[in-house]
């Protein structure tokens, strides 16, 4: 595969491509071997974009076959087991969700419409992107109906979490006091991922008895979204996923107008003017970012992490907010060796290995780019993708990187990383 800038001589996009291939499994594309041998929601998005570079017509694919499991209600789970493993857990049976496609109870941050975009207008075959385009809206227009509808029912403009898992970035210093609140679990379980991966690339017991806890409870109240609402221990707005709904509402109004399809634009349109407004209430001037907030406490969570800066991505900042982001940006990019830490390197909770507590994600590092260069930074955009060229050439295609020295971390031959490498850093910043 031809390199298109200096910055990636050394990388060899052809083993990205070689990468997807491997964990193709027939219409969906698992993280990586045995450490995620489903189809999860965000990661299935992300790699999308890295088929789109290969094969067209996959790359649908990838979007037809998560969106199979879209539940009635519009939810797009945030895991679907398309087969049996015994590499992971928890697995079907603890969710308790076994209709259709056996899935999770819970989704992940509402990427699909952005992708979904990029796919659209890059695609060669426009009749053919066309037709899947005019065949997905329905779906997702359901699936951001959803978001609103069952996790802001208050119309507060601001969507909220029910586990961290949720948030995709499962085991941030962000959601520590929350998750303190809620019990832990009292049965006995046996985690998977410790077989795969150092545990101390992953979430401690504590956090884990958490999470299944949180799960045991969805189960409780047969997925009930008021009693949910009304009840659950964690309830988290979260402003990684905010943003990133407010960007793909944005695009899916876009692609609506595209295909001529009105029908719930107008409802969309008022969601996203809300959540417009609603965002100056999570703005912290003194940490020059937006915080998350503890909604059953009402407390803002105040570290900063990568999530804290995606008001960028989203497109929620004004001029003076994201000139205050894009310089905490750029100091945190010189505290680092490698791009942008999850967790910012000052806080007393910084993991340099530890999942999203410090290393750094290449999609985070995508889509805070993204958001520099829409708000008119091209300097912090050319750092950010120069630093996630330099995670490749230090350690390969690995689910995550430790910022400090740029080893790889988690799971390695990872898709998402993979298919960032071809959609984003093949080409020129």
């Amino acid at each position: 595969m031809k390199h298109q800038n200096n910055d990636d001589e050394l990388i060899d996009f052809s083993l990205a491509a070689a990468i997807l291939c491997q964990n193709d499994r027939g219409g969906y594309t698992i993280p990586t071997d045995g450490l995620y041998p489903f189809q999860w929601s965000w990661d299935s998005a992300i790699t999308a974009l890295g088929w789109l570079r290969i094969d067209e017509k996959r790359a649908w694919q990838e979007v037809e076959t998560m969106f199979r499991g879209q539940w009635d209600n519009g939810m797009v789970p945030h895991i679907l087991f398309h087969k049996d493993a015994e590499s992971y857990f928890p697995g079907p049976d603890v969710w308790g969700s076994t209709d259709g496609i056996p899935s999770s109870t819970i989704s992940q941050p509402p990427v699909w419409a952005t992708t979904i975009r990029v796919m659209y207008e890059s695609c060669r075959d426009r009749s053919f992107a066309k037709k899947k385009l005019q065949q997905l809206l329905p779906k997702l227009i359901a699936y951001h109906k959803w978001w609103y509808r069952e996790r802001d029912p208050a119309n507060t403009g601001l969507v909220c979490s029910y586990h961290p898992w949720e948030s995709g970035m499962d085991n941030s210093p962000a959601w520590d006091d929350p998750l303190a609140a809620v019990p832990e679990v009292d049965w006995s379980y046996h985690r998977r991922d410790l077989g795969h991966v150092d545990s101390e690339q992953r979430p401690h017991k504590p956090e884990y008895d958490r999470y299944l806890y949180l799960v045991d409870f969805y189960k409780r109240n047969k997925f009930d979204s008021d009693r949910i609402h009304a009840n659950c221990p964690y309830k988290v707005a979260d402003i990684g996923i905010i943003s990133i709904l407010q960007r793909a509402g944005n695009d899916l109004l876009d692609l609506c107008q595209i295909a001529s399809h009105m029908d719930g634009v107008e409802e969309l349109q008022d969601e996203l003017d809300r959540t417009s407004v609603a965002i100056n209430s999570l703005w912290s001037a003194d940490s020059r970012c937006f915080l998350s907030r503890d909604l059953i406490t009402g407390d803002s969570l105040d570290q900063i992490t990568t999530a804290t800066v995606l008001p960028l991505f989203g497109g929620l900042g004004s001029d003076i907010q994201a000139e205050a982001m894009i310089g905490l940006i750029d100091e945190w990019l010189d505290a680092t060796n490698f791009g942008i830490s999850s967790t910012h390197p000052d806080s007393n909770r910084y993991e340099a290995q530890r999942y999203w507590r410090g290393p750094v994600w290449l999609h985070i590092n995508w889509m805070i780019a993204t958001g520099a260069s829409d708000y008119g930074y091209p300097a912090i955009e050319q750092r950010i993708h120069t630093t996630s060229v330099d995670c490749i050439k230090a350690a390969g295609f690995w689910e995550y990187f430790d910022a400090s020295n740029g080893n790889g971390c988690g799971g390695d031959n990872f898709s998402w990383t993979a298919a960032i490498a071809l959609h984003w850093l093949n080409t020129p910043a």
